[in-house]
């Protein structure tokens, strides 16, 4: 059964097969920003594309393809969005959405970690992730306000609602913050899933 698990953890941390999968999520938010469109509701399918080129940037800036982020980040940062484009429920689509958001937060906040010289104590990288999901949901409502006064939809339904959007985004955010620091930084291992000069310079673990 060790050797079992030691096999798939070698396999999943393979350089070429963590940028496969993670490439293979960026292309499936793609799909789902089509499909949004399609259906549309042009505001969600901005929101997954930008989330897609927030992921791709480690493989720009390196201008390497194989430099890319735990899939399993992208796979968070995916299914929530997938549900969201799904969901026919007011409640499960405000849910979904609140995932994107922390899922987003949880991106940037793994890509300034692994990719930067910023290096995070244990309790600022939950404090970040919390911090960067309510900002990046106060932008949000802010680009669905402009919509809403502009292209005539109705993303806000009452200040009360959006406040309570924002107690929702924090407590989601709380809990990316703790997966962040309890997964992506104490169990999973980067080095080897990034070409050798950049795992050199990452120092193993995230």
């Amino acid at each position: 059964m060790t050797s079992r698990a030691t096999l798939l953890d070698s396999v999943v941390e393979d350089q070429r097969v963590n940028a496969g999968l993670a490439w293979l999520l960026v292309g499936f938010l793609l799909l789902v920003a089509v499909e949004s469109v399609l259906d549309g509701d042009l505001l969600w399918a901005g929101f997954a594309v930008f989330v897609a080129g927030v992921a791709v940037v480690p493989a720009v800036s390196y201008r390497d393809p194989e430099v890319m982020l735990p899939w399993e980040v992208l796979l968070l940062a995916a299914l929530p969005i997938l549900g969201r484009a799904l969901a026919t429920m007011v409640f499960t689509t405000r849910v979904a959405t609140y995932l994107s958001v922390a899922a987003l937060a949880l991106i940037i906040a793994v890509e300034l970690h692994v990719f930067s010289t910023v290096k995070m104590t244990h309790w600022f990288a939950v404090l970040f992730v919390v911090v960067a999901t309510i900002a990046t949901a106060g932008v949000w409502a802010v680009v669905q306000w402009v919509s809403d006064l502009y292209l005539g939809t109705a993303f806000i339904e009452s200040e009360h609602r959006l406040m309570w959007d924002f107690v929702a985004a924090t407590v989601v955010g709380g809990m990316a913050g703790v997966v962040f620091e309890w997964y992506f930084r104490r169990f999973v291992r980067m080095s080897p899933r990034l070409p050798d000069d950049v795992g050199e310079r990452q120092g193993g673990r995230l």
